[in-house]
């Protein structure tokens, strides 16, 4: 019985000694947290999606605190978290006007692209683009096998028709979709811009047509209508200067081939 006690009496001593040593290593080589650091990271929604290019939400409050990355960067928590996070680091507030959205530059649907072939194979464009293989005529456009929504961690798009639709309230910019197509069709714009130019085709008009009939082929005439210089025709595509457009929308009334829209 001794014996027992003895072993018990002994392993708790060592139990505490270790806990005390744990407890005296602890604080000796305790790293110190910047405050605003904490802070920021208490307001972040803790997603960790890596939507911002970072590690996860810890290392992008470290990044902010030390002023290293911007107070927005996080594209889960929009400009609600922007301006929380903006009080914590004294600092102006977001401009809201700056939010951007992801945009897919293409209109050609199962009902305007022209099929070249059949394609049978996975479902991924990437896959497809590797094969030299794809059902539409234009080289240039969607595929609409959904490589965009495999990558977008908010649901924000999805396959409608055959092309790549962005549901602007959900998306969050952070630009997986963008990095995910290998048509580079995806681009983030300005969310307050009205009108856009859905194509993505740098062939000439007659080629256009024979793969697509939703296609820019260059004709300028948006350019003619314009009277704030927001939009030019380089290599037979139109391209709106988001930064000189009023959203006027004469450019999409005069556009024969209504490839410049209205965002919806």
């Amino acid at each position: 019985m001794s014996a027992i006690l003895t072993a018990t009496v002994s392993i708790a001593v060592i139990g505490l000694l270790i806990g005390y040593l744990l407890v005296l290593f602890g604080k000796r080589f305790e790293v110190e947290i910047d405050p605003k650091e904490a802070a920021v990271r208490e307001v972040l929604p803790g997603n960790n999606c890596g939507g911002c290019g970072f590690a996860g939400c810890d290392a992008l409050a470290k990044s902010i605190a030390a002023g290293e990355a911007p107070i927005g960067a996080c594209p889960v928590g929009g400009d609600p978290v922007a301006t929380k996070i903006a009080h914590i680091m004294d600092v102006e507030e977001p401009d809201s006007s700056a939010r951007k959205v992801a945009f897919v530059k293409c209109s050609g649907d199962c009902n305007k692209a022209h099929k070249s072939a059949n394609y049978i194979g996975i479902t991924d464009c990437q896959a497809a683009v590797n094969s030299g293989l794809g059902d539409k005529a234009c080289s240039e456009g969607c595929l609409g096998y959904g490589s965009c929504v495999k990558a977008c961690p908010f649901d924000a798009i999805r396959i409608v028709n055959g092309i790549a639709f962005v549901d602007r309230n959900a998306c969050k910019a952070c630009g997986k979709c963008v990095e995910a197509c290998p048509k580079h069709l995806i681009e983030l714009i300005p969310d307050k811009s009205q009108y856009a130019v859905r194509c993505n085709s740098n062939e000439k008009g007659p080629s256009v047509k024979k793969a697509c009939s939703a296609g820019c082929i260059g004709c300028n005439l948006c350019v003619k209508q314009c009277e704030n210089d927001a939009i030019a025709v380089t290599n037979f595509l139109s391209k709106i200067d988001y930064e000189k457009c009023v959203s006027c929308g004469k450019c999409a009334e005069k556009c024969p081939a209504k490839v410049i829209m209205k965002r919806f």
